[in-house]
């Protein structure tokens, strides 16, 4: 006899939305949650990510170099062996592909990619991690490394970690929690974090912004800000000085758009 799995009340028959989203079982809705780290932010606005500055985008959907800056990252090496790619197109679609790795040499996708929203490991050797920085980009690699980095993967992460995500073409994403973290010596600076959008008519604009010296900084939208499909959403931070660890979590529900 089949069991039938179900978190709901008997009596009531009632499941909290976002678990409903997180298990699939509303047409239309799914949960998105991204991930950033800097470990190092100075006094010149970054994204959080593991790289510095500020992500940079194709202006036209390109094929993607993949790389890292370990040898060990290759088919048959003791780090990261391939990744899963999700990305937009040149008309916002979701695609994704596998990646096999090859070391410090570059791999070719096989889709153009207009943004990258996600990739992650998606086979591993004996070491059970990407021993160096993963790549993806664009230009002359050198060492493992592509002159334009669109997006990368910290060591042993296994996992981007990069607070930048662009709603795809047919979407709305509705905000709903935005978390900084930040971590110095000294605990005396600021760090400035901000959330912010770039719409197609590419002025980007600040939708919140919070200010902290040590510790967490959370905020929970009771009515959702709503980002519109082709819609690029960044966390970026600044230090009052420099060398302050950052970390961010931005969670979404994207949710498909009536006719």
């Amino acid at each position: 006899m089949s069991t039938t799995i179900s978190s709901i009340t008997r009596q009531g028959a009632f499941e909290p939305f976002e678990l409903q989203v997180a298990r699939g079982q509303i047409q239309g809705h799914q949960a998105v949650t991204i991930f950033g780290y800097n470990p190092d932010v100075d006094t010149a606005v970054e994204t959080i990510w593991p790289n510095g500055g500020v992500v940079a985008h194709p202006a036209v959907a390109t094929v993607m170099k993949v790389s890292s800056a370990s040898a060990d990252d290759a088919a048959a090496g003791t780090g990261a062996r391939s990744l899963y790619i999700e990305g937009l197109d040149a008309n916002y679609n979701t695609i994704t592909e596998t990646v096999t790795l090859n070391g410090q040499t570059e791999v070719n996708t096989v889709n153009s990619y207009l943004r990258i929203n996600n990739f992650y490991t998606a086979s591993v050797g004996s070491g059970g991690s990407n021993v160096g920085y993963i790549y993806i980009g664009d230009g002359t690699v050198t060492a493992g490394v592509p002159a334009t980095i669109y997006d990368l993967m910290d060591i042993g992460f296994n996992s981007r970690t990069t607070g930048h995500y662009t709603v795809p073409a047919g979407y709305t994403a509705y905000f709903y929690q935005g978390r900084l973290t930040v971590a110095q010596a000294s605990g005396a600076n600021v760090v400035t974090g901000q959330l912010v959008s770039t719409t197609t008519d590419g002025i980007t604009r600040v939708a919140a912004v919070t200010t902290i010296d040590s510790g967490v900084s959370e905020y929970d939208f009771n009515i959702p800000i709503p980002f519109p499909e082709k819609t690029d959403i960044e966390a970026r931070a600044v230090g009052s000085a420099n060398n302050n660890s950052t970390s961010c979590m931005l969670v979404f529900v994207l949710i498909k758009n009536g006719p």
